[in-house]
């Protein structure tokens, strides 16, 4: 049984406990002598104690404090193994040994659940929720097949496999399969008598021993035979845990107290104060200072901290009793014998009448500390809950002071999940136990006295409840009472024995007792002239309701088993409801006259009287009543007075009408959430609905006149119906009410014994009734339906009944539609419907029968037929009041006064007749025409000039009726029908039918003709376009001569052909398009020059690891630069990137944005920090995208395409002096931006104070664009897309302008600066102009070098008298030559790192041959022979992201077009070398540059680093890398909640509930939320997660809650947000926090959704937009995740 968990009883193999004691041989004398010594005393227990005086201090008492392995080594070596001997008489191993050959074991699992962990149970085959199986049972059981749901369990239940009254079927999984279906029957002791007189003598001794200290209140004295000789001045000051202080101040207070400074200390106590034990000891020293200690304590707050001052000895006794309690769970757990041995110490009564060892500390429980409490219940767990006698005995002490339990436990401040009182659930929930504890002890009656006890102070003079002023954690603690009372009756008895009828019969008696006082409580009385002052307090009298909602059924159902339980029950249920006292009828019956129909009633007004909502008698009456007449319809003979039972409920449905009617306004918000929940799913079932059926049966036994009179006083609508002709606008609101009852009462059919129908016809009509108004998700459903004891709503065996399932997208849910052919079941005013459900669904099926081309009539729904006894129901709808008042109604239509009557008012009049003529319709087609004694038809033709028939085909002209005309003009149909049915003349039906046709051709006529001009027009309209067709052609054709002399843009003479050359002297032109953007901000537009304003985009800068080869190492940022970031390595640990939504503002614009912006967001209430200002951050105010800041727009793409030339590459030397060009300035707003842009990556990117004057503010900008290139191409290669052409504009123009920013650099760094890193770069490739440190060829990223050559490479065109730059020519060849010699460089760098592969002989390979033959000669032959086209295929496939990153960088840098191929998803190397400039055969790079090659191997193979490579004696990054993507996650979820409860912290040994969380990015299991795993970062304790996301993802994150199936999304220290896991059940939909527990599969879509999210680098993005739409009051503290 499972409502709560708590810690694993091991059950450790015996075999292995034996190996495990290796005891010395002189100890096994020494302990043989004193087993035997103590056996032969006089007296076995004063020696026991007497030894224990002398060895337990000594262990837990000294000065020195142990480690917890060294006492616990202390503990067993000097106290436990003396006692095992004794237990054995022999050497416990060979005791053991014997023990096993012998033993059998219970096949209970019994395993006992953790607090978090998840269990399961089985829809199908439960006996009733609580039972429950943990994971390992569940994997290897039947139910794993069946309907199941998992939960996380509360803590301190235990597993019911092996229990056969838990199941219906499979009682137990394969691992406890033997034997099981006799478990805890014949479970019998195998010990030998003298063992077995052993272990209950020494059990006796030390049970007592462990009893007496948990629950010793001295704190200074021992008991007598404890008493040391000599009492050492030693003494604890021990803080004890409890539920009203935080962690912050428990740490304050300690630091002050006891001078505890170091961090980890403090929190290791709290840990311990808090989470483990439940008290710890925080001083040891003299009285005097720990009294002093304890004072500092108390007094640094308000409401102290408890405290108590314990010596040093008493302290001692009561760690090793708590260590006891751990053995005894040790040694019971290895016989059945052992364990009943205990079991039987335990329960034994006292000679002297005291309570038994196992009482006393039940008793005490509320009084001890967490710790003690837990070795308690895990004690009873492994003992007395497993073996069915003891389980039997022990219920019968808890049920005998259960009401002191209960009492301790409300004034307790501990949860309940560490409270005795938690074990009820592990009794009362077992069908034989609890009808004996009903038999014998009668605890129906003993739970709900101890509910009135704890509720006695809160009735009032009538002795009803009133709740004004209560308290609310009380009256929370008290109602899970309730939950008892639940337990006990959830498994109806079969056979009723007369003790069990006579014992239930009594506690049936007492409910109804507690019933009476809530009868009535709590009236409210209307409010006139001034507005209520104070809202009266009404949540208590609900919270009782719901608690009783699911009791007062069971107690029914418990009735419904038993003819003279039935009978009786109802009988005591009306006599105390006559013993109700009500004002009311106090007064004297007055006659009221109407249409010759007198009624003798009290005169009572609901708006002016006081009214209860509360009716629990009344309502447990009606349903008592319904299954009397179900079950045994004969059996209620007696004559009622059905006015007066009518009378209660009556009122209240008049009272929520009148709420409705808003006269009750004055009455505030209380009274309106009353008569919300009066009608909500959650309460409707045994409040508004019950009331219903107390309408119907009054209904039923009344003469229908008298009813409808009685339902028009109490309406306070008699005089208006009588002649009054009242103008107030609560009058039409009250009648609309009134007759929305009498549809309800005529029309609501749907409860099994008011008609024939079952309870899943009940929920198939509610679940149609709920998809009529929109399609709906699973858990929808399951809201809007109630749910039954068992939590189930029937709702799976019938929903492919009713309804289509479709399936969900990538985001979204599944949704149900209903079925068409089960529309016909629809009513327009279902009783279930709130106000807006009913205009929802009204409007959706009108809409729909617009669609489908049909009326929009919404007719009434053909009911089934009344049972016998409810028959008579039909009568309303004939008599003569009913025609009265439809008459009433119509005629004030008629008469067309508006203030008199609403379109509403009409609509359910005419829904009423329409019941009628389908009742007066079925009766005919049933029987004969004589038998029909329903003539609602005849009287509402013939009555009274004008007839209702009159009125009705009056009104159906009145244009404000329009809406109703289809519904009038079905009415009309059906009275013609029915007069057919009458007359038996099917010709004059016809006939009459016809009578209706002029309207209704002349109807079809208007849809005609509106059709007609539709398709005229239509043909109009294409006749003009195929004009205007034909004019543009002709005059094509005659002044084709212009077309064809106009010459084409850019060409002269011959057609040149273009080429898609990005670089060299080759390179192809770039489109000179003239850039005119728009400022999202103030629309205006502008061109981007270099002299105009600046344009910005907004941008966001963030660290990333999506491309990483080394997860979890972030490099450090040394200020001497000759690493990164002057160098990316190749594993490319951390990179920043810079991202861009692309859309574009003015610089200033933005200024005043982001300006706005921070005023704004200094004043917001708001908790959760959405942008942090101190950073820059803001939202973008299009696409609310975060940023950072403004990425710089306005640069001149002529300014970066430069080069220089080097003598070793070139011959242009020469022409230097030829190829410059002077630089164009920028405007000053432009080198704002830059400066604005480029500290903003410097500053990110490092983690360090923005300095614009650093030499790594260019770098960090070159860095930057080369890792945004790079992971654009990752995602693009990820997801199988073209390299061009993928991109959305937005996105390409991000890129551009980030490619352009890099470039611009230059311009505002010191030139010194960018040459000398332009040395430092281009020394991996030239050694000779190589620094110290410069890094080898294999520690370098060449995208990075690629990127930050090129970008550099103008500056060494900069003389100081003049400001140039190179020329386009000179820049050509400088990109072609860098570009040959990166890739070079690269080349090489994939063949040393790269493994064997194969492939057939070409000339590329014979190149390819002869290059790696030259290479393993450099090398020393360090690298293996392998064949030249595996080479060849290495390469080429190492090297292509490196080529794809090029194609990109120069596509940017120059904007020449790329070729077709490259547009397409296919890779085509050759179509990028050529875009590149490269030949396809890239080995010929080497053969062009034969004459410097050998200087390069040597320069590139020769250093050492290499060598120590290619020798495995450093790691090496391959080549093309490993594309990152999340973790695999298992396809069934409850494969990680098998992973999560197998998961042991690593810095705690406790049980208690853990958080584990699963790192998506690297696979590592967390333990999140918990103090034990808090470290420090940057100086601030942060949990698991949050240090974790700083090394894995360099501070962004997204994990798994496991237990709470949700994804957390984490951007720094404090920020954050969930996210759907991508699990979803079989309807499509996520289940956060296991709510409702349905089985979960992976949706591949959804995780790829969440790569994708992660790649993209939107998880900041993600997190601001969802603080943005969530705007939460109390801030999550993200940093302790």
């Amino acid at each position: 049984m499972s409502p709560f968990f708590g810690p694993l009883v091991s059950q450790e193999p015996l075999s292995k406990v034996i190996v495990e004691m290796k005891i010395p041989y002189l100890d096994v004398i020494f302990f043989l002598l004193l087993s035997t010594e103590w056996l032969e005393a006089a007296d076995s227990r004063v020696e026991v104690l007497r030894y224990l005086k002398e060895q337990v201090p000594r262990i837990f008492c000294l000065k020195k404090e142990f480690s917890p392995q060294e006492e616990e080594e202390l503990m067993q070596s000097r106290i436990l193994q003396p006692l095992e001997f004794f237990l054995f008489g022999e050497n416990p191993q060979e005791g053991l040994q014997k023990l096993q050959q012998g033993s059998t074991s219970s096949q209970l699992c019994g395993r006992v659940f953790k607090e978090g962990e998840t269990v399961y149970s089985c829809r199908d085959c439960a006996i009733d929720p609580t039972c429950v199986l943990c994971m390992d049972c569940f994997q290897d059981s039947v139910h794993k097949s069946h309907r199941y749901k998992m939960h996380a369990s509360s803590g301190g239940g235990f597993c019911d496999c092996g229990d056969v009254e838990a199941w219906k079927i499979g009682p137990c999984c394969s691992k406890h399969d033997t034997g099981a279906a006799t478990a805890m029957v014949t479970d019998e002791c195998v010990l030998e008598p003298e063992l077995y007189e052993r272990a209950e003598k020494l059990f006796r001794i030390l049970l007592l021993y462990v009893t007496d200290f948990l629950v010793w209140e001295e704190s200074s004295n021992l008991p007598d035979e404890l008493q040391p000789r000599q009492k050492e001045p030693a003494y604890f000051c021990v803080l004890y845990n409890d539920e009203h202080h935080s962690y912050d101040h428990v740490i304050y207070t300690l630091q002050r107290s006891v001078n505890c400074d170091q961090a980890e200390d403090v929190m290791i106590w709290i840990y311990t104060i808090t989470v483990a034990q439940g008290r710890r000891a925080v001083k040891r020293g003299s009285l005097r200072s720990c009294q002093q200690a304890r004072d500092l304590i108390r007094h640094i707050s308000l409401q102290p901290l408890r405290v108590e001052i314990l010596h040093a000895a008493v302290m001692a006794h009561q760690t090793f009793a708590l260590r006891l309690g751990s053995w005894f769970q040790k040694i019971i757990s290895y016989s059945v014998g052992f364990r009943q041995a205990f079991c039987q110490v335990a329960l034994e009564t006292n000679i002297d009448g005291h309570p038994c060892l196992i009482s006393r500390l039940m008793l005490h429980d509320a009084r001890m500390y967490k710790g003690a409490r837990k070795i308690v219940h895990e004690l009873i767990f492994s003992s007395m809950l497993m073996d069915t006698e003891f389980k039997r005995l022990f219920a019968i002490e808890f049920t005998k002071h259960y009401k002191q339990l209960q009492k301790d436990f409300i004034n307790d401040d501990h949860e309940r999940s560490i409270s005795i009182t938690a074990l009820s659930v592990q009794i009362f929930t077992v069908p034989t136990l609890a009808r004996q504890l009903i038999e014998e002890c009668n605890v129906i009656k003993v739970i709900v006295d101890t509910v009135m006890d704890l509720l006695r102070e809160h009735l009032d003079d009538n002795n009803r409840f009133f709740f004004l002023g209560y308290n609310s954690d009380k009256f929370t603690r008290i109602q899970v009472i309730f939950h008892d009372l639940r337990y006990i009756l959830i498994s109806k008895p079969s056979v009723w024995t007369e003790e069990l009828r006579g014992q239930f019969l009594e506690g049936l008696k007492v409910f109804l007792g507690f019933l009476k006082c809530m009868q009535g409580m709590e009236e409210v009385k209307r409010q006139f002239g001034q507005h209520i002052a104070v809202e009266p307090e009404w949540e208590a009298g609900f919270s009782l309701q719901m608690q009783l909602r699911h009791i007062l059924a069971m107690f029914q159902d418990w009735c419904s088993s038993d003819n003279e339980i039935l009978l009786l029950a109802f009988k005591e249920c009306h006599k105390v409801l006559r013993e109700c006292n009500n004002q009311a009828f106090q007064r004297e019956p007055t006659d009221y006259y109407m249409c010759k129909q007198i009624l003798n009633v009290r005169p009572y007004k609901v708006s002016q009287e006081p009214v209860s909502i509360h009716l629990p008698i009344s309502r447990l009456l009606a349903g008592l009543y319904v299954l009397l007449k179900m079950f045994f319809p004969c059996s209620l003979q007696e004559l009622y007075d059905y006015t007066q039972l009518a009378e209660h409920p009556l009122r209240c449905v008049v009272l929520a009408a009148q709420v409705s009617a808003e006269m009750w306004r004055r009455n505030g918000l209380s009274l309106v959430s009353q008569v919300y929940y009066y009608q909500d799913v959650k309460c409707r079932d045994e409040m508004y609905d019950k009331d219903v059926v107390m309408l119907q049966i009054a209904a039923s036994k009344m003469d229908p006149n008298h009813f409808l009179m009685l339902i028009l006083l109490r309406f306070e609508l008699f005089d208006y119906f009588n002649g009054s002709c009242s103008t107030k606008d609560q009058r039409n609101r009250l009648t609309e009410e009134m007759l929305y009852l009498l549809i309800i009462i005529i029309g609501e059919r749907y409860v099994p014994g008011i008609s024939h129908v079952t309870k899943e016809d009940v929920t198939m009509r509610e679940v149609v009734h709920l998809l009529c108004i929109e399609p709906m998700a699973h858990s929808s459903l399951v809201k809007g339906l109630p749910e039954n004891e068992s939590h189930e709503t029937g709702l799976e065996s019938v929903i492919a009944k009713v309804a289509t399932f479709k399936k969900p997208g990538v985001s979204g849910h599944g949704l149900y539609e209903v079925k068409k052919e089960r529309l016909v079941e629809f009513n327009p005013f279902f009783y279930h419907y709130s106000r807006s459900q009913h205009s929802k669904a009204e409007e959706s099926q009108k809409k729909r029968r617009t669609q489908e081309g049909s009326d929009k009539a919404l007719r009434p729904p053909i009911p089934p037929a009344f049972c016998p006894a409810f028959s008579n129901i039909v009568r309303l709808l004939c008599c003569d009041i009913m025609v009265h008042i439809l008459r009433r109604i119509f005629q004030r239509a008629a008469e067309d006064r508006a203030t008199h009557w609403t379109e509403a008012m009409i609509q359910r009049a005419v829904h009423l007749i329409g019941q009628a003529l389908l009742e007066e319709k079925t009766q005919l087609e049933d029987s004969t025409v004589e038998e029909v004694t329903f003539d609602f038809s005849l009287k509402a033709r013939s009555e009274c000039n004008p007839s209702v028939f009159h009125l009705l085909s009056k009104i159906k002209a009145i244009p404000s009726l329009e809406a109703q005309k289809d519904m009038v003009k079905w009415v009309l149909q059906m009275f013609e029908i029915v007069k057919c049915l009458r007359e038996k003349s099917s010709p004059a039906a016809s006939m009459s039918v016809e009578t209706t046709k002029p309207e209704e051709s002349a109807q079809d006529k208007e849809k005609a003709e509106r059709k007609r001009k539709a398709e005229a027009a239509k043909l109009h309209r294409q006749k003009i376009m195929a004009q205007m067709s034909a004019m543009q052609k002709n005059f094509i054709e005659s002044n084709k001569m212009l077309y064809d002399n106009m010459p084409e843009s850019g060409t002269q003479g011959e057609p040149v052909m273009e080429l898609c050359v990005a670089v060299g002297p080759q390179r192809g032109s770039t489109p000179a398009e003239k850039e005119v953007l728009t400022c999202i901000l103030c629309q205006e537009e502008q061109e981007v020059l270099t002299q105009a304003p600046a344009m910005v985009l907004t941008a966001c800068v963030q660290r990333s690891t999506v491309l990483t080869q080394c997860r979890g190492k972030i490099p450090t940022y040394k200020e001497d630069g000759t690493t990164y970031p002057l160098f990316m390595p190749p594993e490319l640990a951390v990179g920043t990137h810079t991202g861009s939504c692309g859309h574009v503002m003015h610089a200033t614009c933005w200024q005043k944005y982001f300006e706005a912006v921070q005023n704004t967001t200094r004043n917001r209430l708001h908790a959760e920090l959405i942008v942090d200002l101190e950073n820059g951050e803001y939202l973008c105010p299009l696409c609310k995208s975060l940023f950072q800041f403004s990425l710089l727009k306005s640069v001149d793409m002529q300014m970066i395409r430069s080069y220089f030339n080097i003598c070793l590459l070139c011959a242009f030397s020469s022409l230097n002096s030829l190829l410059l060009v002077l630089r164009r300035k920028f405007s000053d707003s432009i080198t704002e931006m830059l400066l604005v842009c480029a500290t903003t990556v410097h500053r990110v990117g490092l983690q360090t104070a923005p300095n614009e004057l650093c030499p790594h503010v260019p770098l960090m900008a070159w860095n930057t664009c080369a890792f945004n290139i790079q992971a654009i191409e990752n995602i693009l290669q990820e997801e199988d897309k073209p390299l061009f052409g993928s991109l959305q504009n937005r996105q390409l123009a991000g890129l551009k302008a980030i490619v352009q920013f890099s470039g611009a650099q230059r311009l505002k760094s010191s030139q010194a600066v960018i040459q000398r890193h332009f040395t430092d770069m281009f020394g991996v490739l030239l050694p000779v102009v190589s620094r110290k440190n410069t890094p080898c060829l294999l520690e370098v990223d060449f995208v990075h070098l690629l990127v930050g050559l090129v970008l550099s490479i103008p500056s060494l065109y900069q003389e100081e008298a003049v400001d140039l730059g190179p020329s386009a020519v000179s820049s050509a060849y400088n990109h072609l030559h860098i570009l040959h010699l990166v890739t070079m460089a690269h080349m090489l760098q994939v063949l040393l790192s790269s493994t064997v592969a194969s492939g057939e002989e070409t000339e590329e390979a014979k190149a390819a041959a002869e290059l790696y033959t030259t290479v393993s000669q450099h090398t020393g032959s360090l690298i293996p022979d392998v064949s030249g086209s595996s080479v060849a295929e290495r390469v080429k496939r190492g090297i292509q992201p490196f080529l794809r990153c090029a194609a990109l960088f120069f596509n940017c840098l120059t904007g020449v077009q790329p070729p077709e191929e490259l547009f397409s998803a296919s890779g085509h190397f050759e179509a990028l070398c050529s875009y590149l400039a490269l030949p396809s055969n890239v080995f010929q790079l080497f053969q062009e540059h034969r004459d410097t090659e050998v200087f390069f191997f040597f320069s590139y193979c020769g250093n050492p680093a290499i060598t120590k490579v290619l020798k495995g004696k450093t790691h090496i990054v391959r080549y093309p890398r490993r594309r990152n993507r999340l973790i695999d996650l298992p396809e069934d979820y409850s494969v990680l909640l098998n992973q999560a409860s197998h998961f042991q912290c690593p810095k705690s040994t406790d049980d208690e509930r853990k958080h584990p969380t699963l790192c998506l990015f690297c696979g590592a299991m967390l333990c999140s939320q918990s103090s034990c795993c808090l470290s420090q970062l940057d100086g601030e304790d942060v949990g698991a997660c949050t240090a974790h996301a700083a090394t894995c993802g360099a501070g962004v994150g997204m994990f798994l809650r496991i237990r709470e199936c949700e994804i957390v999304l984490m951007a720094g220290k404090t920020r954050g947000s969930t996210y759907p896991a991508p699990y979803l059940d079989d309807y499509g939909e996520t289940d956060p926090h296991l709510g409702r527990g349905n089985p979960l599969h992976l949706c591949p879509e959804r995780y790829r959704k969440l790569n994708q999210l992660w790649q993209q680098h939107c998880i900041l993005e993600e997190i601001a937009r969802s603080l943005e739409v969530v705007n939460v009051m109390f801030a999550f503290e993200w940093q302790m995740l």
